[in-house]
């Protein structure tokens, strides 16, 4: 199979919360009224602290205006599927706060649930897009979900459709049946400078519409195993239960999606991270556009390049990425990029460190040409690349189960170049998440789908189509374990 260059490991992390944004000023201010003994000296001057005379922001306008359009998002599995994962609960269930590799987290793994138990819960949030009931969240909160509830600040609830989710960039569309609803304001992550008040809204540990403030503490950061996307680090109180939420700036914008975590003890560390805005609403339009995500890829591994290598090469700093290995037949080698090769521009877009590049990258379409300014062999040379497409990352799913050419509650992708030799196909769907109908079934992840009621299948979209015109059952031929079987499974 073929590997990816840019490898995703996630971390799914419950994100956003703290109990009052009362404690977080009392710390800045110095003075805490609620522990100053009544009529006090202190107490008195606590009182009439206000923004203004202290220069601190004043909350309460942007969360009475934005805070109805802030969800609660429930997420059910059934006790069979978690028990065939050895008992392990879904993110969130089980505060899982692990740490960046190589540095110590805190993992509970629970029993596995008797049959006669209720459906595992996991719990997530959420912000109101589009008055029409179009919602955006994590990735992970809604993955593997056999049913996911919306609820509102007004208390109703809603069973949600996932129209679609993207793994690379940690974003799912939902959609629930309601008009007239309560929507954020989307603003601008570029436009945002370091310093900058935030405010996180979310529901930690199910405490719907928790506030909480801080400060844009990085831009553009890449974590490990997150190449392909430039976190906005915060340091706003985060914690299990907001994945998902929204992280306003002071014009009540919607700036990014609270996604991950740092942390070596399992609790708040001051150190969150959160999708930029502007890339989850790419992930959203193409989603509710084509039904799918796609990413672009050069097919190249890079690194950093110190001050040494800089000498070495004859580069008069250190800057770009460093290409270490270039996949074979990539977009990159048919280009003619090779190792030792450095990275200074994309698209005349200067390149100071390597983490910089795979963000711009994904953001490209595929099949679009690039301009890459390259160190090579001592000078600097103009070189384009047609980009490759990131497909094996791109999931298509409904855990409703009942979006129509979705019904399986399967997210496939399409079957690679390798995966098509290796295993001497000539068609077929590589499942990468089961849900609904296909679950109950005995459909896995890991299996190729090849036809639908003995008409073959070549692609996702040719999957949603066969199965929405099939009645109450269909017979699924899949490959496992370089054996045929076919599956039967009830839609009705």
């Amino acid at each position: 199979m073929q590997a990816n260059t840019f490898k995703r490991s996630l971390i799914a992390l419950a994100v956003a919360g703290a109990f009052a944004t009362g404690a977080v000023v009392a710390d800045r201010v110095g003075v805490n009224a609620a522990h100053a003994a009544p009529g006090s000296a202190d107490a008195v001057a606590a009182a009439p602290v206000s923004a203004a005379a202290t220069g601190l922001p004043d909350f309460a306008d942007l969360v009475a205006r934005q805070g109805p359009a802030v969800v609660q998002i429930t997420v059910s599995q059934s006790a069979e599927k978690v028990a065939a994962r050895g008992g392990r609960a879904m993110p969130d269930i089980e505060n899982m706060f692990p740490g960046f590799p190589g540095l110590p987290g805190l993992r509970r793994s629970p029993r596995p649930p008797m049959p006669d138990e209720a459906p595992p819960q996991g719990m997530g949030s959420g912000f109101i897009v589009s008055t029409d009931g179009v919602v955006l969240t994590n990735a992970h909160v809604v993955a593997d979900a056999d049913e996911v509830t919306v609820r509102l600040t007004d208390k109703r609830e809603f069973k949600a459709k996932v129209l679609g989710s993207d793994r690379l960039t940690d974003v799912a569309v939902l959609k629930i049946d309601a008009s007239d609803l309560p929507a954020v304001r989307i603003g601008n992550p570029q436009a945002t400078r370091v310093g900058e008040w935030v405010v996180a809204i979310g529901a930690p540990y199910g405490l719907d519409n928790t506030v909480t403030s801080g400060i844009v503490s990085a831009k553009a950061r890449s974590l490990p195993g997150d190449a392909a996307v430039g976190f906005i680090q915060t340091d706003a109180a985060v914690n299990p239960g907001n994945s998902g939420g929204p992280l306003f700036n002071l014009r009540g914008e919607v700036i990014g999606i609270n996604s991950q975590i740092f942390s070596r003890s399992g609790g708040f560390q001051g150190l969150a991270f959160a999708v930029p805005i502007d890339v989850a609403i790419d992930v959203k339009n193409q989603i509710q556009q084509h039904g799918k995500v796609e990413h672009g890829r050069l097919g190249v591994a890079i690194q950093d390049v110190n001050s040494t290598l800089a000498e070495s090469f004859g580069l008069g700093k250190a800057e770009g990425a460093l290409v270490a290995s270039v996949q074979k037949d990539g977009a990159a080698a048919r280009a003619g990029i090779e190792p030792g090769d450095v990275i200074l521009k994309m698209n005349g877009q200067a390149i100071g460190r390597s983490t910089e590049l795979p963000p711009l990258v994904a953001a490209l379409k595929p099949g679009s040409d690039v301009a890459l300014e390259v160190w090579h062999d001592g000078k600097a040379r103009d070189v384009t690349v047609k980009v490759g497409s990131f497909e094996d990352r791109t999931t298509l799913a409904s855990a409703s189960g009942s979006a129509e050419g979705a019904k399986l509650g399967v997210a496939v992708r399409p079957l690679s170049a390798d995966e098509k030799k290796s295993g001497e196909l000539k068609g077929g769907v590589v499942v990468e998440g089961v849900a609904g109908a296909a679950a109950r079934a005995g459909v896995r992840a890991g299996d190729i789908i090849v036809s639908v009621n003995r008409t073959p299948v070549k692609s996702p979209e040719q999957l949603r189509e066969l199965v929405g015109k099939a009645g109450k059952t269909v017979a699924l031929l899949v490959v496992r374990d370089d054996a045929q079987i076919f599956i039967p499974v009830t839609i009705g």
